[in-house]
């Protein structure tokens, strides 16, 4: 039976089918996006470092980091957990450009090496760590170098691989595997109908930017919500669900152990451990214990040596560079925030497979865990938005019950999702399983509740 007709009327469904039939309109949008990001990105590196005089609207290096780690990227992974990857298909300047280049670039085959699952994860830890080496929030040098080297090799492989396809941001994308995560937590996607496909006539294939299988699509990892697809074959259209409901019912084919990893010592770990580094007193610890050390022994050069920028934090025009203490103990925080957060995530899963017996279940029942680290990140990204407001004199008393809220949200949400997740077995057995398989949940909000209210 064709379920379809029955939804045709809805307002969702007929947005997607908007978004089918306005595809210059959203080009439009997304050509003007890529000159707003290119202006962002490119003109603030070329001009002086602020003073404290200066202020968010009299300033564009000043309103350019406020556009981009104030607004830009904690809205964006907002979006992920609300629309779907909407940002992916519809605003991503490096989408848009890969995709036009593409189109008149070499068009080889993409060989297997590209399609190798484990970029995501590697490209997000590099370009973290990497980010906080140089600091990349505060220092438009060093967001053009990082942005701008993203840009360039989006375009290098759109123009040598695909035909008219964004073949970076399905493989390599820095961002690409976290919004993957996020938006299984979607209220929207697009659905596509079976045996609506199977019966209707036969049609030109879709032109699907990022090679999704429309025909086998069940979920909105890869999916752009670009709308390209909506009302293909009368089988397909935008549609709402239950948040959430994707990772509950994640069919096998698509769990990943690369997915887990990104999440857990990704998302969870280094991400963490580069949000709280700078303010921990963990760090300071660690650095003065470290310091006085190399007193003790004689060695001070890891004390006075310094690195160029483009390697290290090494600003003339501030006087701020990070030693060679600095950058160790940068990489020790943030690898050990990995190994800690994410070792006890691993092992609780693990241990709850081990326990249901069915060692693949560890990567299964990962994914219930997406909700708590969209929430590690949303708190991370918006505290820099908050520091940036307060710098300004403008401060929210409600934002410490906001964060209290946001983590008892993001646990109890993976909680949900990590119960629906499991098997029907006996309630003993599931009651144990659940329990391990929140451990990393639970680490993780704590060390966000040490960090903000009780350092």
């Amino acid at each position: 039976m064709n379920s379809v007709p029955s939804f045709r009327s809805a307002p969702l469904a007929r947005f997607g089918h908007v978004l089918a039939r306005h595809s210059t309109l959203i080009q439009t949008v997304q050509w003007l996006m890529v000159v707003i990001y290119l202006f962002l990105v490119t003109a603030p590196a070329f001009l002086p470092v602020p003073d404290d005089s200066k202020h968010i609207w009299d300033d564009l290096v000043l309103f350019a980091q406020f556009a981009f780690w104030g607004v830009w990227w904690p809205f964006v992974m907002l979006s992920m957990v609300v629309m779907g990857r909407a940002w992916c298909g519809l605003f991503c300047p490096e989408g848009t450009m890969t995709e036009w280049v593409s189109r008149h670039g070499l068009g080889r085959a993409i060989p297997a090496w590209l399609r190798w699952k484990g970029w995501p994860f590697v490209a997000f830890v590099c370009t973290t760590v990497y980010g906080q080496m140089i600091t990349v929030y505060e220092y438009p040098k060093a967001a053009l170098l990082i942005l701008g080297a993203s840009t360039v090799m989006a375009l290098g492989i759109g123009l040598v691989y695909g035909k008219g396809k964004r073949v970076w941001c399905r493989y390599l994308c820095p961002a690409s595997g976290v919004f993957s995560l996020l938006s299984r937590l979607a209220p929207v996607h697009f659905r596509v109908d079976a045996e609506a496909w199977k019966a209707a006539p036969r049609a030109h294939a879709v032109d699907c930017a990022t090679l999704v299988d429309v025909r086998a699509m069940t979920g909105g990892g890869s999916c752009h919500m670009c709308g390209r697809c909506s009302g293909h074959r009368d089988a397909v259209e935008l549609a709402p669900r239950l948040p959430g409901s994707e990772i509950a019912s994640l069919p096998r084919r698509e769990v990943s152990a690369w997915d887990i990893a990104l999440l857990l010592f990704g998302v969870m770990g280094v991400a963490t451990g580069a949000f709280q580094w700078s303010a921990s007193p963990l760090f300071i610890a660690l650095k003065q214990g470290l310091a006085t050390f190399l007193v003790e022994h004689g060695v001070m050069f890891p004390m006075t040596e310094t690195m160029p920028w483009w390697i290290l934090t090494n600003s003339e025009e501030t006087g701020e560079a990070f030693t060679l203490l600095d950058g160790f103990c940068i990489l020790t925080y943030m690898g050990g925030a990995s190994v800690v957060l994410g070792g006890i995530g691993l092992a609780g899963l693990a241990a709850a497979a081990r326990l249901l017996g069915d060692r693949r279940m560890t990567w299964r029942l990962g994914y219930g865990l997406v909700p708590e680290g969209a929430v590690g990140l949303m708190i991370g990204l918006s505290s820099m938005t908050l520091t940036q407001l307060a710098g300004e004199g403008i401060g929210f008393a409600w934002v410490p019950d906001a964060r209290a809220g946001l983590l008892v949200l993001g646990v109890s949400w993976s909680a949900l999702l990590v119960w629906r997740s499991l098997p029907g077995i006996g309630m003993g057995r599931k009651l144990a399983a659940w329990g391990l398989a929140m451990a990393g949940a639970v680490a993780h909000a704590g060390m966000w509740g040490l960090f903000f209210f009780v350092w």
